[in-house]
């Protein structure tokens, strides 16, 4: 149970709902009681009339009436109490998985880019899913049977010792092996629910990346080799299943023979004290018998509860494996700071902890606002890392980051990132409309708005195109669109943004050079009191920026204007020839 100990701050948030829950369990059972008894007074009755202790017949008739209405009356009041039992129950354990998804969800949030490189999507989806679903069980179900389970024992055993001492300890005799047996059974359900869940995180991962890429798996001709690896995963999860649903399949059989058992000894100890006249009413056998199976479901109850708990603390445990992850990138500063552009690298070192592979090598230059700089270099020189760091999604272990003159990590986080605009090298656009795409930028912009900051990115036109327009839904991560359109969707969402600091990590590689062209010529239009920072593979996309830096295995090998570099012998100088004749053919 130490695991769902951190559930506990959930139960103090809704303690009135629940403590209410508690009293109406409590009447409830009461309730539940009385039919029973009357059951037990009317057997008496008849019981007399057959022993000539009652002459009339309308008598007898007249107070089996009676009773029948009392016991109507009782169950009615027991059922609608009942009701209200699990809306407060039910409800509340609702409540508590909305927030614990939503605390969850946030967790994810705040966790560094480093955490998502090391976990897989698939597995992150099942903990707040699959895995919460199997808290709430706990936290509504589970914990209302247990109530009504050990109301129910308490009020009942309480009236029978008080009727029937002897008799009430041989009909309670086989309830010690019970517990016994479930507390064996609870043992083994929780080591087989953890790996069922386990089994469950890869089998949803495999899913969702088949998904995700399954233009890849019909373009290679994968699917045979597919299907196999998802029924090896299929079956094994089966397996894992049945494994676990073999230990629990022991609990009713059990239930229903200890059951049986204790119904034999009221009935054969119940008729001997019957005889002997230590009992003087034999509607009390008939009172313990109802008794008895009155205390079979929850009895009952009690390997599924238990069962339940099993599985809640099992995923519990997982969902708490990620919730005690702290966040490499500290907010250090609350207050407001706003951000003016002039960014610093000062010997910079960085090296990513997944891969352990050196990015950049002691990197110093500086970037004043209202200024472009183009970084050019061959793949896996440090590029798109330089744009991360200005964004904060790492920390550099060696060296510092200055932006306004002020060490980044000082700065505001979410101030910095809101004056940020970045184009990732992989345009990522959401299943929703190109509309709400652009806007995501800018939450409130206005339908003029949008249609500026397309054609500002040279893909106004290609929408218009479309049947629905701005309406427009794409597919998963934009696969409606081209590379091109996206990545320029990508790039009208960076401008609606209004940042100050604008971040094109190669956002132009998909797209010809005519609106290449036509791009930088609105980018470089809007960006003139903005810091912009241009990777790219292309000179056209460099030329015209203020600054230039070449990088080359994470250290800057030459910088200067586009004018100086074709001066310099070196990478730049053979880029730009060797690009200069391509156009030309």
């Amino acid at each position: 149970m130490k695991e769902l100990k951190h559930l506990n701050k959930y139960f103090l948030k809704y303690k009135w709902r629940l403590i209410l829950g508690f009293l109406i369990t409590i009447v409830a059972r009461i309730f539940a009681l009385y039919p029973v008894q009357f059951i037990g007074d009317a057997t008496d009755l008849i019981s007399d009339y057959v022993n000539n202790e009652i002459n009339s017949a309308e008598t007898l008739r007249e107070e089996l009436f009676y009773l029948i209405l009392l016991i109507i009356g009782a169950n009615l009041v027991a059922a609608f109490l009942t009701f209200l039992m699990r809306q407060t129950f039910i409800v509340v354990s609702r409540h508590m998985e909305f927030d614990l998804k939503n605390e969850v969800y946030e967790q994810y949030q705040r966790l560094s880019l480093n955490f998502y490189k090391q976990n897989r999507t698939g597995d992150l989806m099942n903990r707040i899913s699959e895995d919460v679903s199997k808290v709430r069980m706990y936290l509504g179900p589970a914990i209302m049977y247990s109530v009504t389970t050990l109301t129910l024992f308490v009020v009942v055993i309480w009236y029978m010792v008080n009727t029937a001492p002897m008799l009430t300890l041989y009909t309670l005799a086989p309830l010690p092996i019970l517990s016994f047996a479930i507390y064996k059974l609870s043992v083994a359900i929780h080591k087989r629910s953890t790996v069922v869940q386990q089994y469950l995180s890869k089998l949803n991962t495999f899913t969702q990346e088949s998904f995700s890429g399954i233009s890849v798996i019909k373009s290679y001709g994968l699917e045979p080799m597919t299907n196999r690896n998802f029924e090896e995963l299929s079956n094994g999860s089966k397996q894992k299943n049945l494994s676990l649903v073999k230990v629990q399949a022991f609990f009713f059989p059990l239930m229903v023979l200890l059951i049986g058992v204790s119904n034999t000894l009221v009935i054969y100890i119940g008729g001997r004290q019957v005889i002997s006249g230590e009992i003087e009413n034999i509607g009390v056998i008939v009172e313990f018998l109802l008794y008895v199976n009155m205390l079979t479901w929850p009895v009952a109850t009690v390997g599924w509860v238990t069962s339940i708990i099993q599985q809640a603390e099992a995923s519990q445990a997982r969902i708490n494996e990620f919730l005690k992850q702290k966040p490499q990138i500290h907010n250090l500063q609350p207050a407001r700071t706003p951000v003016k552009g002039d960014i610093t690298f000062d010997d910079v070192h960085f090296t990513y902890e997944d891969t352990n592979i050196t990015a950049l090598k002691g990197v110093s230059f500086r970037v004043n606002p209202g200024e472009t700089l183009a970084i050019i270099g061959k793949t896996g020189s440090g590029k798109s890392t330089i744009l991360e760091l200005i964004g904060r999604l790492y920390d550099v272990q060696k060296g510092e980051i200055q932006i306004d003159g002020t060490n980044i990590k000082e700065l505001n986080l979410n101030d910095l990132r809101n004056s940020v605009g970045y184009v990732p090298q992989d345009a990522f656009l959401f299943s929703d409309s190109i509309r709400n795409n652009i806007r995501f930028g800018k939450t409130d912009a206005t339908d003029e708005e949008v249609i500026e900051a397309a054609k500002n990115a040279s893909v106004h036109k290609n929408i218009k195109g479309f049947s629905k327009g701005y309406d427009t839904v794409l597919g998963e991560r934009g696969i409606t669109l081209s590379g091109g359109q996206k990545q320029r969707v990508s790039i009208a969402r960076a401008i609606i943004h209004d940042p100050q600091i604008l971040l094109f990590d190669d956002s132009l590689s998909a797209v010809d050079t005519e609106t290449e062209e036509e791009i930088l010529n609105n980018l470089f239009r809007i960006s003139k009191n903005k810091t912009t920072i241009i990777v790219s593979h292309r000179i056209s996309s460099a030329k015209n920026a203020d600054k230039i830096i070449i990088l080359e295995d994470g250290q800057i090998v030459q910088k200067g204007s586009h004018n100086e570099l074709i001066q310099q012998t070196g990478y730049y100088k053979e880029l730009y020839a060797k690009q200069l004749s391509e156009k030309e053919m």
